[in-house]
């Protein structure tokens, strides 16, 4: 794990260099502080020379100004360090959370994947800058005053330094627990967000179900869970803190009883003395710097690992070794033989047969779940088939990349998403290199301009988190005329217009009907009346295709379609 997470300091070696030498210079800058006033106190003072003394202090004074510059380019450099490789760490997290095909959404909260790419990566960006040099410093300053310290007095260094075992014990401890702890916190800070997320997405059926009592009580469970998991965290912390505080306290008093038995002996001057106890001093500091460590290293290691866990789930879609990119398809579908199943083995489609040539328009119906819509869904491999093949034009669509097959598929949905911004960058998003005249024409063929003509700032007026300032027809128009925009040679309607009132579904049906002309069209509907035009009708179920043939030609052999028709229109 460590060699991993070293790997992405790779790209900013000159910047951990710099960070790491002037970290160094700075900790050799403190043990030169006791020596100097070791050597004035027993070496110059006694001659009486204050000029001297006063040029000792201005050398002081310049290893200070020296100190004070190192200690910036530490703490910014450093820090710039951190955030660059946590921005790297959250750059690929998203670029692999946009490889995953929908079966692993289907199973994820959105709250805990935003937590993946905040918050566990915060602590990161703390240990990436501290890491490396904290460790190294606190050797090098233990190591560095203890030889000093020797070289002072051997018996008194001894006995300052027999405590240091037991602060090293706890590190070790108090660190095992704490990553154990803080993986905790960032699962329920996982489970927190997806509430939270869950509940401001739902505020408005909340609301007219008078349901927010019960949602406060909810949140409230989940405010509480991740808050015993903090406080669990904090105690073990507060131990940790208060052991090494002793700890650290006792080295100070057996410097002071030691030191001061030795000087009263003659055993050592008072200089060497007072350079003992500033040497002390520099001795504990990296001590204390480890209360800091167990704080921070243990959210970062979770951190780190969660991250790893996530990167390392290999998406179960991807482009062959000699997958090729194509275009211009025509829409010759072929579904041979093809049966699919999810992950919990329960098999939604059945040894499915199915041709459909270019530029004719084929309807899907059947009960709710009888898989019409993951028979669409597979043909631009948003999941993959278990059994038989899938083919467009003659070719496998697994052995085209999955960018070039989805570019040549359009997708109209009854439940419209539209991205926060403006009316035009949600048609743009169909052709992000479309030109004003293009979206216009867009605008157009959907049947939008009155809509947008009506709003104060036109295309460019603000439509809110998923379009909710627009209503049901209007957010469908902006799909179609998205839609229009990229122009793809096969078109999915995925029930369309089945949430809309009549009247709004006539206008866009027309503009579906626009959309499909000289496309390769799937549409998967419930409402029969908005299908009578189809050049077929597939009637699907979850053994298989039942029926298949026009509208009239299914109502005259009066099987399911006619059993479906017959529910529909008795009135």
């Amino acid at each position: 794990m460590l060699k991993r997470f070293f790997s992405y300091y790779r790209p900013y070696k000159h910047l951990f260099i710099l960070d790491f030498s002037c970290a160094v210079l700075a900790g050799l800058l403190e043990l030169a502080f006791p020596v100097v006033v070791n050597q004035v106190i027993d070496k110059i003072m006694p001659k009486g020379n204050f000029r001297l003394i006063g040029l000792a202090c201005v050398g002081l004074l310049l290893f200070y100004i020296l100190n004070t510059f190192l200690q910036y380019i530490v703490v910014f450099f450093g820090h710039k360090l951190g955030v660059n490789i946590e921005t790297d760490m959250r750059r690929e997290l998203y670029s692999h959370l946009q490889t995953q095909p929908f079966e692993y959404y289907d199973n994820q909260k959105t709250g805990k994947l935003m937590s993946r790419l905040t918050t566990d990566l915060f602590e990161i960006s703390e240990v990436a800058h501290h890491g490396p040099e904290d460790v190294f410093i606190t050797v090098m300053t233990l190591v560095g005053s203890f030889y000093l310290m020797l070289r002072i007095h051997v018996q008194l260094a001894l006995a300052t330094f027999i405590v240091l075992p037991f602060i090293t014990v706890a590190l070790v401890f108090f660190n095992k627990k704490m990553t154990k702890v803080n993986t905790k916190i960032y699962d329920n800070l996982g489970e927190f967000n997806a509430g939270v997320e869950a509940s401001v997405s739902g505020i408005r059926v909340t609301q007219s179900f008078a349901n927010e009592p019960f949602e406060r009580q909810r949140f409230e469970g989940l405010n509480q869970t991740y808050r015993q998991s903090k406080i669990l965290f904090y105690k073990v912390m507060g131990i940790s803190s208060a052991y090494n505080y002793f700890l650290i306290r006792l080295i100070n008093l057996f410097t002071l009883i030691f030191g001061a038995y030795y000087t009263i002996n003659g055993e050592i001057t008072n200089g060497d003395f007072v350079g003992f106890i500033l040497l002390a001093n520099v001795f504990v500091r990296p001590i204390e710097k480890v209360n800091n460590m167990i704080e921070s290293y243990p959210k970062g290691i979770a951190g780190f690992k969660r991250f790893t866990e996530e990167i390392d789930k290999k998406p179960a879609i991807v482009d062959k070794p000699n997958a090729v990119a194509v275009d211009h398809l025509k829409g010759d579908i072929i579904y041979d033989d093809v049966s699919f199943s999810y992950a919990d083995s329960s098999k939604v489609l059945n040894h499915i047969d199915l041709h459909i040539v270019p530029g004719e328009t084929v309807a899907f119906v059947g009960q709710s779940g009888s898989g019409k819509t993951t028979l669409c869904n597979l043909l631009p491999r948003f999941y993959e088939v278990s059994e038989g093949n899938i083919t467009i034009d003659g070719i496998n669509i697994q052995e085209m990349t999955l960018a070039s097959l989805r570019n040549q598929i359009g997708i109209v949905q009854q439940d419209v998403f539209l991205f926060p911004g403006t009316i035009r960058e949600n048609i743009a998003y169909g052709k992000l290199d479309a030109t004003e005249e293009e979206i216009q024409n867009a605008m157009q063929l959907a049947h939008l301009e009155k809509v947008v003509e009506q709003m104060s700032d036109g295309l460019d007026t603000m439509i809110g988190e998923r379009g909710v300032k627009l209503s049901g027809g209007q957010k469908q128009r902006v799909a179609i005329a998205r839609m229009f925009l990229k122009n793809p040679p096969i078109l999915i309607l995925d029930e369309a217009t089945s949430a809309l009132d009549t009247e709004t579904e006539q206008v866009i049906q027309e503009s579906l009907n626009s959309l499909a002309e000289g496309r390769t069209t799937m549409i998967i509907a419930h409402r029969l009346a908005t299908i009578k035009h189809a050049t077929r009708i597939v009637v699907v179920s979850d053994k298989g295709i039942l029926e298949v043939g026009t509208h009239e030609e299914l109502l005259a052999k009066g099987g399911h379609y006619r059993r479906l028709h017959d529910a529909q229109f008795r009135d």
